[in-house]
């Protein structure tokens, strides 16, 4: 079993990148199968820091005309929600009757994607739709619908392909999971 240390915790590898390219082009073909067809080019809104590297592998297997546009958020301190989401980088598109597809890397408790979903609808989209790499059902409570989920996991902390500890592990092609001491 691959392990790596970072900062004070260590991680063993829980994802490999080709478990996580399979799961993103299975996610790619759902997504361009609902789209096929469509007159008007979605607006994909990746969240950021931790869905650049979903993002980025997502867009490019999507086979129909589309922009993307990045946000930023904050909910996390170290390995834990804080509860509280602060906007960093704001929404600067024109979203008033656009379909939106948020790119999330991670959906967790929601109440990342709760924030940023009252701040598009304050924005009139035609429509808004999620694609989250990853989900954990255990902690997930909230109303909304999440569209697109490509993995489902553990209420486990974890790092790489994007996701990081006290900003450490985003590079990491693999994701990992933090062992339990």
């Amino acid at each position: 079993m691959k392990t790596i240390k970072i900062l004070d915790k260590e991680f063993c590898i829980s994802i490999t990148e080709a478990q996580i390219n399979e799961a993103v082009q299975a996610l790619a073909n759902k997504i361009n199968a609902d789209h096929k067809g469509c007159d008007e080019p979605p607006l994909f809104l990746a969240v950021l820091n931790g869905a650049f590297m979903f993002a980025a592998n997502l867009i490019k297997r999507i086979d129909f005309p589309c922009e993307i546009s990045f946000v930023k958020l904050a909910s996390y301190h170290g390995e834990r929600s804080s509860g509280k989401v602060t906007e960093l980088i704001g929404i600067s598109d024109a979203l008033v009757g656009r379909n939106i597809i948020v790119i999330e890397d991670i959906v967790d408790t929601g109440n990342t994607y709760e924030s940023l979903m009252a701040t598009l609808q304050r924005h009139h989209p035609k429509s808004v739709k999620i694609a989250t790499l990853l989900l954990k059902p255990e902690v997930y409570k909230k109303q909304q619908h999440l569209n697109y989920v490509a993995m489902e996991i553990p209420n486990e902390f974890i790092v790489g392909y994007g996701l990081d500890y006290n900003g450490l592990g985003r590079n990491l092609p693999d994701i990992y999971t933090v062992m339990k001491n």
